[in-house]
């Protein structure tokens, strides 16, 4: 079990602390990351121990953290904040990108799909988390827009470096090139979650994407009995 929730870090505003020494006037209060990490862990320790969402209220949450409810409230708005920044935190991280290469890049987001794919095969609670998740719209509507719609940002802006680059072609439509990458990982990662992930998928999507589906070699059959059977 997570340390960090079995002896959390006292808030400074939380009750039952001793009176705070007399400080020089500074402005705010300044966040504590010890603070932070007992209020994730909380929630991890209570949904390794069985509570659902729809369970979990802010005043366990601070109790189990042992820091007052305000002190929560004064770094996520609600519930749905919360939870986010919790599944982000069970989730591997997201990768750092140069920002300047193009292919190399989008290659590298494509493995993150990946590893994140595989974590939540083999995690229990991650796959439970986003089971329950989907069944609150407000919850997985802050996870598409703070989690998912950066990541798809990201991954598009690869694209186009790729494109301004000459890796790609440049009379296509950027957002249907992004779809088509993203799309056999997705479906692999969510879909079809029995469908193997190997190590070098990612290098084999944009590999087969670079060289196209057709036949090589003599013409396609289909095409050439078209023209054949097509009028004079």
């Amino acid at each position: 079990m997570r340390q960090a929730a079995q002896n959390p870090a006292r808030d400074p505003a939380g009750p039952g602390d001793p009176p705070c020494r007399k400080q020089e006037p500074r402005r705010g209060r300044p966040r504590s990351a010890a603070v932070e990490r007992a209020i994730l862990d909380a929630v991890v320790q209570l949904l390794e121990a069985g509570e659902t969402l729809d369970g979990l209220s802010i005043e366990r949450i601070a109790r189990t953290a042992g820091v007052g409810k305000a002190t929560i409230y004064r770094r996520w708005s609600g519930k749905e904040e919360l939870f986010v920044d919790v599944l982000r935190d069970i989730e591997p991280a997201d990768p750092t990108v140069s920002g300047t290469a193009g292919l190399d890049d989008l290659r590298v987001l494509l493995e993150s799909m990946r590893t994140r794919g595989l974590a939540q095969r083999s995690s229990a609670l991650l796959h439970n988390v986003f089971v329950q998740m989907k069944k609150h719209p407000r919850l997985w509507t802050e996870y598409q827009s703070t989690v998912i719609a950066p990541r798809r940002a990201a991954m598009l802006a690869a694209v186009r470096r790729a494109v301004d680059a000459g890796e790609l072609r440049d009379d296509l439509d950027v957002e249907l090139m992004d779809d088509l990458f993203l799309g056999p990982m997705l479906v692999r990662t969510v879909h079809r979650p029995e469908a193997p992930l190997p190590e070098d998928l990612a290098d084999r999507i944009i590999r087969t994407l670079l060289q196209g589906l057709a036949p090589r070699g003599p013409e396609p059959r289909a095409a050439a009995a078209g023209r054949t059977a097509a009028p004079v």
